[in-house]
């Protein structure tokens, strides 16, 4: 009865959303809401509507009210309503853009909710750096800057059509796994009613007929938080299929696309003096596209290695936990210079063509000027 009450939840939510974008794509249409091209770092050529947020919000949420027992977990109903800022922040955002610094109170507000309201936080290292319990202090402080790196993290990845939406599904339904095998009945039902939803959206998106905006990527974000943040504290608390101290590692891994192509994009900046939030192409669905790969070439080879890393972490799972996380680290740093590598010999390649053209062009002049 649970499997088939969360399956349902499930379908609803793509049901619900998979019907609601065409009317976002007409209501779009008819008031000129697109996302314009811009030449550099966004690859579509002409407008496309990027509110698909609103649907996948709609499919969600409605899926949740209905299946959710809140008696259960009361700290969920708490947690609609952050939800709710940052996905109007999000809308706002995507039809009149905001500063970052609006984007960050609002942001602020919503991780302050879910700490001191809904009470969803870290109380633990599990070991890391050799810590373990920490007080209320630090756990507020780790749990927010948690938060708004996940938020952070799929609003910066959303670059390229299907990115973004395939990975919550991935992350959506392997956290609806892990809860589901803990026993976690409404936890479950709301990560698979989160997957459902996006799914719906990705149908249109593949299509490259709408694209999910800041209303979809934020919100993504805080419920990814979420889920990662509930996973790591049950973990502790019910002594899941492995020992606590692997549960951080492995919410990493399930989110390691996002997450470790943000810290590294950041840092990058930071070195180069930029601000973070100053856009650029050096992520690693960037450097697929200028490779020469399709967007959904793109996000499906990213897809696989998002799975590889989760499955990697599970079968590492007995390695000691610094040792496995430093191999996460630094199979994914190999990825990204590999793909760094191929863009900058794609490049090159280009330049030499370019200049043989330029060559070839030269002595035609000058041969038929004699």
């Amino acid at each position: 009865m649970e499997i088939s009450t969360t399956l349902l939840a499930s379908i609803t939510a793509f049901l619900i959303t998979y019907i609601s974008v065409p009317a976002i794509i007409k209501l779009s249409d008819e008031k000129g809401l697109y996302d314009e091209p811009d030449g550099s770092r966004k690859d579509h050529k002409h407008q496309i509507p990027a509110l698909g947020g609103i649907a996948i919000f709609g499919g969600f949420v409605i899926t949740s009210t209905f299946f959710l027992d809140f008696g259960k977990n009361p700290e969920l109903g708490y947690a609609f309503s952050a939800i709710t800022i940052l996905f109007f922040t999000g809308l706002k955002d995507d039809i009149i853009p905001l500063t970052p610094k609006k984007k960050f109170i609002a942001q602020l507000l919503t991780v302050a909710i879910i700490i001191f309201k809904c009470d969803i936080r870290l109380t633990n290292m599990y070991g890391v750096l050799g810590v373990e319990e920490i007080s209320y202090f630090w756990s507020v402080l780790l749990s927010g800057v948690t938060l708004l790196g996940i938020i952070n993290a799929f609003n910066l990845i959303d670059g390229i059509n299907g990115l973004a939406g395939g990975l919550a599904v991935i992350i959506s339904a392997t956290f609806g796994i892990l809860f589901w095998q803990m026993n976690q009945v409404n936890l479950a039902i709301f990560a698979f009613a989160m997957g459902g939803a996006v799914g719906g959206f990705l149908v249109f998106n593949f299509q490259n007929k709408i694209f999910m905006g800041d209303t979809g990527s934020l919100t993504i974000g805080l419920i990814s938080g979420i889920f990662s943040m509930k996973f790591i504290e049950l973990s502790h608390e019910t002594n899941f299929l492995f020992k606590p101290t692997f549960a951080p590692v492995f919410a990493f891994a399930i989110l390691i696309i996002p997450l470790f192509d943000t810290l590294r994009v950041i840092s990058i900046r930071l070195f180069n003096r930029k601000s973070p939030f100053h856009g650029d192409r050096n992520h690693v669905h960037h450097f697929l596209i200028d490779i020469g790969f399709s967007h959904l070439q793109a996000s499906v080879i990213l897809y696989v290695v998002n799975l590889f890393f989760i499955g990697m972490a599970w079968s590492l799972q007995m390695l000691p936990q610094l040792i496995l996380l430093v191999s996460l680290l630094s199979m994914a740093t190999a990825f990204s210079l590999i793909l760094y590598y191929f863009k900058i010999k794609k490049g090159l390649e280009v330049k030499s063509l370019q200049s043989s053209s330029r060559i070839r062009v030269s002595r035609m002049k000058s041969y038929l000027e004699r």
